[in-house]
């Protein structure tokens, strides 16, 4: 390889995580203005980190297992590239065992795991777009807020005002979706205060889609219907968007809208709290207490 720096950012994602970590990516590009810098991430986020500003080379980690040899021996020559850094923002198992196995002595290595070069310390109770700037400020770069005007906006024909759902999150974790009912009820709220509630998510929050249209059928159901920039685009523009703990709803307070996480006792707002000029959240222990008239309250708030 060349004089020039060459540095490598592990980020995985999901979709929420990917989106906190922008600002910690934006930090690394202004902290690095001259190096090479390289995102190793997963194939569902490929096209989003390709389209970030940030990033001079995307590569893909197909995760795989320990007993794939071959996978192994790639993973090994990746990490023996010549990297001057590798800033690890995702900070899991597999991530140490990177660090373990494949990352040279003489590479600086600046995550959380006990073995890293520079070590990020005790985090707990902060919030992750906090840690993974903090990350990259270990590096030496000065903490910075990134713009998000690349998300191309697509054309659409929605009339404003309107409100975006987001009914879905992960199918392993349902006790932190807020029920059907609940968002089929606000939906009727907000059609009574002359704001259109839009449905946003992916095919697997189908069923839970349907449902609320069932019982509102004035809601325009955009679920696995948009691609994520056409994601972003609806969310950007949105007078409000309430949803559970997911990724969509971290890139809507990401992109300025006024957005409302409902959040169950199993999200601590300490650490995953989106973030955002108009971001806020309203939490019970048992999601199924809090009501629409509750959420509207929060949403006054912010």
């Amino acid at each position: 390889m060349s004089n020039q720096q060459q540095i490598l950012v592990i980020k995985h994602g999901a979709l929420g995580d990917m989106v906190q970590a922008l600002d910690g990516f934006a930090t690394l590009r202004a902290g690095h203005p001259n190096a090479h810098l390289a995102l190793l991430t997963t194939a569902p986020f490929k096209t989003l980190a390709e389209a970030m500003p940030f990033f001079d080379e995307v590569i893909i980690d197909p995760r795989a297992k320990a007993w794939n040899i071959s996978a192994m021996f790639n993973m090994r020559a990746l990490f023996r590239r010549g990297w001057t850094c590798i800033y690890d923002f995702q900070s899991s198992s597999r991530t140490r065992r990177y660090l373990d196995m494949f990352v040279p002595q003489n590479v600086t290595f600046i995550g959380a795991h006990p073995k890293s070069t520079i070590q990020l310390g005790d985090m707990t109770g902060i919030n992750n777009r906090d840690r993974m700037v903090r990350t990259a400020a270990l590096g030496g770069c000065q903490p910075c807020e990134a713009r998000t005007d690349w998300f191309d906006a697509e054309a659409s024909m929605i009339q404003t005002p309107y409100a975006v759902l987001i009914p879905g999150c992960s199918p392993a974790k349902p006790a932190k979706r807020w029920p059907a009912e609940q968002f089929a009820t606000l939906s009727s709220l907000l059609l009574a205060q002359g704001m259109t509630p839009y449905l946003a998510g992916t095919a697997i929050d189908r069923e839970v889609g349907d449902l609320i249209t069932s019982v509102q059928p004035r809601v325009v159901d955009k679920i696995g219907k948009t691609s994520l920039m056409g994601l972003a685009s609806l969310l950007r523009h949105a007078s409000l968007v309430i949803g559970n703990d997911t990724g969509p709803v971290f890139l809507a307070a990401r992109l300025g809208a006024p957005t409302i996480m409902v959040m169950s006792r199993h999200t601590d707002p300490d650490m995953s709290a989106p973030v955002g000029a108009k971001a806020g959240w309203i939490k019970d222990d048992d999601i199924a207490k809090i009501t629409p008239q509750d959420v509207m309250a929060a949403a006054k708030t912010i």
